[in-house]
């Protein structure tokens, strides 16, 4: 669970948004934020994090699927700072075991961004790190039931004390420790190649889900918990787009709209925020991250441009 010395530690309407978001998230290009906007960076509306009213059956979430994923500057600065403590990014796909205690996150952080700019799903499979590159899945197990469960890392932290991984409910439920709020674990990165090739060479294969959810005192389980369109993550906020350009003509707006159009079924148009600003062409909304950075190295492969997040 989190805590309140944690709450600046987030991304997206939190302090460290230019901190981990560089060279991605161009988060300058945003509206000035209104005052409800401020009330809820200031604080994601409760002071203590929480799970649902009771437990929920999660016996029917599938654990992250390893796969190859771009890795870009969007939750990966290194080093940072929080809390007065600098990290450092553990090199890229360097082998990584580590035993440690972990801790979950719920409710307070739900449908907020995560350090990459991705939305929290508490009954998602995803995972916050201190030092791992983003995105990265690991095999989390549970050393006092040897339960093990498979999680995308989309996330910074968990920056208090000795924990050294943050769990979603789901997985923390998977792991039955989310009664207690925390477990010892040990935690093992996995390469989505060598995953893939020990399972027939197929990233494809579909991702285990338990059969029996954990028990609770005799409890019977009558609710399911939502399914995520993604467990992995990979939702983004609905104000997302690429920004492919911006020009003082018009007409040359036009022409690198007309050009990027046949690349994607998503909208490319020209927008104004005013009447003497440049014009931008921008290509969305993009709702899934996915989708985004295909968009963005097919954009830059066929069109010879990189486009960078805006929202709008």
């Amino acid at each position: 669970m989190k805590f309140d010395s944690l709450q600046l530690t987030r991304i997206g309407a939190r302090c460290l948004t230019g901190l981990l978001c560089v060279g991605l998230w161009a988060c300058s290009s945003q509206p000035q934020p209104s005052d409800a906007d401020r009330r809820q960076a200031s604080r994601y509306q409760v002071d203590q994090d929480y799970g649902p009213d009771a437990p929920l059956d999660v016996s029917h979430v599938p654990d992250a699927i390893p796969k190859v994923e771009p890795r870009t500057s969007a939750g990966n600065k290194s080093p940072y700072t929080v809390l007065g403590q600098t990290y450092t990014l553990l090199p890229e796909d360097a082998p990584y075991v580590e035993e440690g205690m972990a801790s979950w996150y719920g409710n307070k952080f739900h449908g907020h961004q995560t350090s990459n700019g991705e939305i929290y799903n508490m009954y998602g499979m995803t995972a916050a790190h201190k030092t791992l590159r983003i995105p990265s899945y690991v095999k989390v197990t549970n050393l006092d039931n040897q339960r093990s469960v498979i999680v995308r890392v989309n996330d910074r932290g968990p920056f208090h004390g000795d924990r050294i991984i943050d769990l979603s409910y789901a997985a923390a439920r998977k792991l039955d420790y989310a009664e207690r709020g925390t477990a010892r674990v040990r935690v093992e990165a996995i390469d989505p190649i060598a995953w893939a090739n020990a399972r027939d060479g197929s990233t494809e294969v579909m991702a285990q889900a338990a059969t029996v959810p954990p028990k609770l005192d005799g409890q019977t389980l009558e609710h399911k918990a939502p399914l995520p369109k993604n467990v992995e993550g990979y939702e983004l906020p609905a104000n997302t787009f690429l920004q492919a350009g911006a020009f003082s003509s018009k007409d040359s707006a036009n022409s690198l709209r007309d050009q990027l159009g046949g690349l994607t079924h998503y909208p490319v148009f020209v927008a104004q925020a005013s009447k003497n600003s440049l014009f931008r062409v921008r290509i969305g909304p993009i709702t899934d991250n996915q989708d985004l950075m295909r968009i963005r190295e097919l954009v830059f492969r066929k069109g010879g441009v990189r486009p960078h997040v805006v929202y709008q």
